[in-house]
């Protein structure tokens, strides 16, 4: 009977290891994106703005002083942030769905990093902003999630006040006059957590702040109308401020409901600021959304995990296309039946989570203009410290190449990319265009396949 009472202990305690080392396996994981939002707008580097929530955030997290997007506008980057691979090879690769369906809708035979916690068991949800493909077939339920409240493309692009979501399929309207898009999106994110906290979840947030339309309650913007910030910047500071506050709501919630040691969030940003507005802070870096400098596709990163990543910074070059390997590597994603394989261009970052060295591949790329991909129009590449840009043009250059001639910057030394080494590093120029062609060619392949 003792040794029968020492097997049945052993026994308890065996599968007791084992749930605790799969219950490591699975955080929930909370994706946050703002829309056009700058580094310097986080208040701990911009006095002018206010952040407390992200800031606080910033500080629990280990935060990415060099993370880039995948693309210098939205859609694109989004598309690179959910599937692991360059836009380009996405099939998205500019914006307006209505404009260009052809050039702005997710390949249906992409795998979203939805699909991937869809296979694990995890319960996914979107709440904001989709524009990824509009009909049924592009419809985030039929990409991986589960639940969607999201407004779907530029027809339903959304006023702050008086605006529509796309509820799991069903339109809604939300006309009363208290109604604010940023409120309600963060509202719906607390909710979703509250209801799912006893299951493992994937949450994709994306906010449409601090995009265009420039709005906000008035008494929000007034306080920095009062302190001298011109009116547009004052307008996107109070915006900014508001998602914040939805932010440390959520953030709260997690704590109230005992989860936030278990659940791993990332904030980032999808691009640059919106150079359409009034310009603000940066840390000077060259560059807004629409160009492939730093001060366009170079985004706030930061990761929280509390316990099992040490808070502090990394210079570790990581882009949006690395996310999904990270997190497939971090919560153990099988890969969905009845899908195709296709090559991934991130890799995992999980050793710098783990406080290690991070492997990035030799070179990344990015280009970007309105209408089909023009690879010799602002289109640039890094290879380690060195940066390659071919210069923007116009956003809305339709057939022709650009003639102005490449320009090289040594981020290490110069990362506001102030000082062209272009005559002086030739060789360095050659051999960096010859490598963003052939990326260029592999890429639009994969675009033209059917």
């Amino acid at each position: 009977m003792k040794l029968l009472r020492i097997f049945l202990c052993l026994l308890i305690l065996g599968c007791s290891a084992i749930s605790a080392r799969a219950a490591e396996k699975t955080p929930n994981v909370i994706l946050i994106l703002a829309d056009d939002m700058a580094v310097g707008d986080l208040s701990c580097f911009n006095e002018a703005s206010r952040t407390p929530n992200l800031d606080r955030l910033k500080q629990e997290s280990l935060w990415f002083s060099q993370a880039y997007s995948g693309s210098a506008v939205c859609a694109p980057a989004r598309a690179s942030l959910l599937t692991g691979r360059y836009p380009h090879r996405t099939g998205v690769v500019t914006l307006n769905m209505e404009k260009y369906p052809e050039l702005t809708s997710l390949k249906l035979d992409e795998t979203t990093l939805a699909d991937r916690f869809r296979a694990a068991s995890y319960r996914t949800g979107i709440i904001g902003k989709w524009h990824l493909g509009t009909g049924e077939a592009f419809h985030p339920l039929k990409r991986g999630f589960d639940e969607a409240e999201v407004f779907i493309g530029h027809l339903m692009a959304p006023r702050y006040f008086r605006f529509r979501l796309d509820i799991n399929g069903t339109e809604e309207e939300f006309q009363e006059e208290g109604d604010y898009l940023t409120t309600e999106l963060s509202s719906r994110a607390v909710d979703f957590v509250r209801r799912h906290r006893d299951e493992p979840f994937f949450l994709h947030l994306a906010h449409y702040a601090p995009h265009r339309p420039i709005d906000a309650p008035a008494d929000r913007v007034k306080p920095y109308l009062d302190r001298g910030i011109p009116e547009e910047t004052a307008t996107v500071y109070a915006m900014i401020e508001i998602m914040d506050e939805g932010i440390g709501e959520l953030l709260a919630e997690l704590d109230a409901l005992g989860i936030a040691d278990n659940t791993l969030v990332i904030f980032a940003s999808d691009n640059g600021p919106d150079p359409l507005v009034e310009e603000r802070f940066n840390l000077d870096l060259r560059g807004t959304k629409y160009t492939v400098h730093e001060g366009g596709i170079r985004v706030p990163f930061m990761v929280r995990w509390p316990g099992k990543i040490e808070a502090g910074e990394s210079d570790a070059p990581i882009h949006f296309a690395d996310v999904l390997p990270t997190l497939i590597d971090l919560c153990d994603l099988p890969f969905p039946e009845n899908r195709k394989a296709l090559p991934l261009d991130g890799v995992s970052f999980r050793s710098v989570l783990e406080g290690g060295k991070f492997f990035a591949p030799a070179h990344r790329f990015w280009q970007w203009n309105r209408h089909v991909p023009l690879y010799s129009h602002n289109a640039a590449m890094r290879d380690g410290r060195w940066k390659l840009v071919r210069p923007f043009v116009t956003k809305n250059l339709p057939d022709g190449p650009s003639d102005l001639p490449p320009m090289l910057f040594d981020l290490e030394a110069d990362p506001i990319e102030a000082t062209d080494l272009a005559t002086e590093q030739a060789e360095r120029v050659k051999a960096m265009n010859a490598a963003l062609d052939a990326w260029s060619q592999e890429v639009e392949r994969d675009r033209l396949r059917k």
